[in-house]
């Protein structure tokens, strides 16, 4: 993919928050970066710039992509992630593994510290985080032991304390250390600590707003301030993050997001707590397939060719049968595996994410629409939503027809058909016949003020193409554009490419001509053999006394030809038309 496509990609990037990719010919990620709008910041690349980084960056890009994130925040936190798993050649920072740090509070303890580290353990504390930057973590640190006075020293100091600290003298600490407060008051200031670590923001403001306005009321002004101070610094509390679990778990998250007979999956995987990587997938539905038996199906071809992890996160309960199917396919060698469903806002808040990735699948792939590039194209001035066909079929100039389909939005739209009988042309004369068709068609339109089409197509090459620009000139209709596509090699002729167009045979555009010149020949083909066949049939049953046009017409709608009649036997026609008359057609048949 040169730069100029990849610039036309680029602008269709959600102005959204997220980290991008660029990737290299063999679909390596050699670079990855976050956002607060995608669009924006990767569009920055493809302008001039003396930055020889970003020019070697593109020099080996052949392709770039993205993944949606919920803040500028979870981006610097997965884009981290990302960078450890991939480590890009061109990602000199982040690669060392160095982790964004957490707020501990060990909860394993009689009196609980509060402390600033960089990794999660199994020990019975509360972890949480990460924060970025790091001084977010201190500063929070500071208001908790500067608003509920907990202890920030390490055991060793704590447990040999004999008298207070410069923490206590600064009223950052309520000496614990030495029994100045009891453990249940102590474990109330912990308890608020963690309404506000846990995001309950609501319901600790309520709770400090009382306190506030009772020492107010009290005449404690200084502990009333002390309460005011905290609820502002509560309100100016930013969002957390949930891209990084405060639990050491291995889980992965599979979002779901289906358009009719295609569904779109993305999974995210997290390993020990951080999400590090994801896999992205579209699938067509089979005939009579649930979204339960397609996301079964999607798991299965998943960890065919990678492991799950010890838990998955789906998007909907499946049912017990479907269940016991996909553990019995992922389990092996004796290991465990759990399949949860979104009951916690935890898990929901992971699916949505994963969900909108999902979706965001088909904008990735999905190829410019038919009628986009068949615009572009062609040249014209608005979309070709309304689309007609023309075609002709005869036999050596007998029965001569023509045919029109009608597509809109790309689709045909069947009750629109017309058939015509050709009734100013004898002999075989394609041309005459055609103009006739195209005339008496737009020539109705206006008489009854229908609307006209924006698109005329012809099945044919440049003969076809300036026969309807004679009959548009005609008709003071040349502003209506037309198009024709030759059989043999597929080139397509307009006013734009008066010496033919070749499309790439993938191109949505050609496959919708092809469609149109498909449909217009197969009806008008259809349309001349019952016609042929009809002639052929009167001819042959014509002067048998009896047998008028409705008995006629009767025979050929239960045998469906001439020859079927002739092999009829005397019982079988008798059963249409009566024993006399079913033997005198056995014998002028025979």
């Amino acid at each position: 993919m040169n730069l100029e496509k990849l610039k036309e990609k680029v602008k269709k990037f959600p102005a959204r928050p997220g980290i991008y990719f660029f990737k290299n010919g063999q679909g390596e990620i050699i670079y990855i970066g976050k956002a607060r709008s995608l669009r924006d910041r990767v569009k920055s690349y493809f302008l001039p710039s003396p930055d020889v980084k970003v020019q070697n960056i593109l020099s080996e890009t052949a392709d770039v992509d993205y993944l949606l994130v919920s803040s500028e925040k979870e981006a610097s936190f997965i884009e981290n992630n990302y960078i450890q798993f991939y480590q890009p050649r061109f990602n000199l920072r982040l690669k060392d593994d160095k982790s964004f740090p957490f707020i501990k509070i060990s909860l394993n303890e009689e009196f609980p510290g509060v402390y600033l580290c960089r990794r999660v353990e199994d020990d019975g504390a509360r972890y949480f985080g990460p924060f970025s930057p790091a001084d977010e973590a201190r500063k929070l640190i500071s208001f908790l032991t500067k608003i509920f006075k907990l202890r920030t020293c390490e055991n060793t100091v704590f447990r040999h304390r004999k008298r207070p600290c410069l923490e206590y003298d600064l009223k950052l600490c309520t000496a614990p250390c030495t029994g100045f407060i009891s453990a249940a008051e102590y474990r109330e200031n912990v308890s608020r600590a963690l309404l506000l670590l846990e995001g309950k923001k609501l319901e600790l403001y309520r709770e400090l707003k009382k306190k506030m306005e009772q020492a107010a009321e009290e005449l404690r002004f200084e502990e009333a301030a002390r309460w005011r101070d905290a609820l502002k610094a509560l309100e100016g509390l930013k969002e957390t993050q949930r891209v990084i679990s405060t639990e050491k778990e291995n889980l992965d998250i599979a979002g779901y997001h289906r358009q009719q007979t295609r569904a779109g999956f993305l999974v995210f995987h997290m390993r020990e707590g951080r999400i590090r990587h994801s896999t992205g997938r579209i699938l067509e539905a089979n005939a009579g397939e649930n979204d339960e038996q397609l996301l079964v199906r999607f798991l299965k071809q998943l960890y065919s060719s990678t492991e799950p992890a010890e838990k998955i996160l789906l998007p909907f309960k499946l049912s017990s049968t479907l269940q016991s199917e996909l553990q019995q396919a992922l389990v092996a060698g004796g290991r465990k595996l759990t399949i949860l469903h979104p009951q916690s806002r935890k898990h929901r808040v992971l699916l949505d994410l994963a969900a909108q990735n999902a979706a965001l699948l088909f904008e990735k792939i999905q190829p410019e629409s038919p009628l986009t590039e068949l615009q572009k194209q062609l040249g014209l001035n608005s979309l070709p939503r309304r689309i007609e066909g023309f075609d002709i079929s005869t036999t050596a100039g007998t029965e001569p027809v023509g045919s029109l389909v009608v597509f809109i939005d790309g689709q045909p739209a069947r009750s629109e058909y017309r058939k015509y009988k050709i009734k100013t042309v004898t002999g075989p004369d394609d041309y005459a016949s055609l103009k006739e068709v195209i005339t008496r068609r737009l020539t109705r339109l206006l008489a009854e003020n229908h609307p006209l089409p924006d698109l005329i197509f012809v099945d044919g090459g440049k003969g076809q193409l300036n026969l309807a620009f004679e009959v548009l000139s005609s008709l003071n209709l040349s502003k209506i554009p037309v198009c024709s596509l030759a059989k043999k090699e597929e080139v397509i002729f307009s006013t734009a490419h008066p010496e033919g167009l070749r499309l790439d045979p993938t191109s949505t555009a050609l496959k919708l001509l092809q469609h149109i010149r498909d449909e217009a020949h197969r009806f008008a083909i259809s349309f001349h053999r019952q016609r042929r066949l009809k002639a052929s049939l009167t001819s042959e049953l014509d002067g048998i006394a009896g047998l008028g046009p409705a008995r006629k017409k009767k025979l050929l709608l239960t045998f469906g030809s001439l020859s079927a009649i002739r092999e009829a036997s005397e019982e079988q026609l008798a059963s249409v038309v009566g024993r006399k008359l079913a033997r005198v057609i056995k014998q002028k048949l025979s």
